[in-house]
């Protein structure tokens, strides 16, 4: 399979959506197109992520990586939070992964970032020798905490 990797736009909303729908199904979480297609547009209207797209030959999207924006105070840089990555299951083991890692990357690099940071589940065993094959480091003087406040 052939496919590149580019910045999506609001015009690729409609390619992002499903992918952001299936991905958010993958989670748990019930289909809602409607809503996954709302909260990237916001996304996307407010400036508030960078979205990288995988795209097969037609043109159809197989993959994407989210990133937001962030700071760390103590090292007084900006940061990306790479917090949603996601293959179509018609386009895994095919580099797409791999490839939506690398683009995050050079984006962040490109734009003057200190660091990507990410978080997986503690059995996503074939997600963590992705991430430590491309140079990603397992963080083992924090442990992460989350408080919610809304379901």
């Amino acid at each position: 399979m052939s496919f590149h990797v580019r910045q999506a736009t609001i015009h690729d909303l409609d390619r992002v959506a499903p992918l952001f729908d299936a991905y958010r199904q993958f989670y748990g979480q019930g289909a809602d197109l409607a809503r996954a297609r709302g909260f990237l547009a916001e996304r996307f209207a407010h400036h508030e992520s960078v979205i990288l797209l995988a795209l097969d030959e037609a043109g159809q999207g197989v993959g994407f990586v989210q990133l937001y924006p962030s700071f760390s105070s103590v090292r007084t840089v900006r940061t990306y939070v790479l917090n949603d990555l996601f293959v179509a299951p018609a386009a895994r083991r095919q580099g797409v992964a791999a490839a939506l890692l690398r683009a995050a990357a050079e984006y962040g690099r490109a734009m003057g970032v200190a660091s990507l940071s990410l978080s997986t589940a503690h059995d996503n065993f074939a997600a963590q020798r992705l991430y430590e094959s491309l140079g990603w480091k397992h963080d083992e003087q924090f442990r992460e905490y989350g408080l919610t406040l809304v379901d």
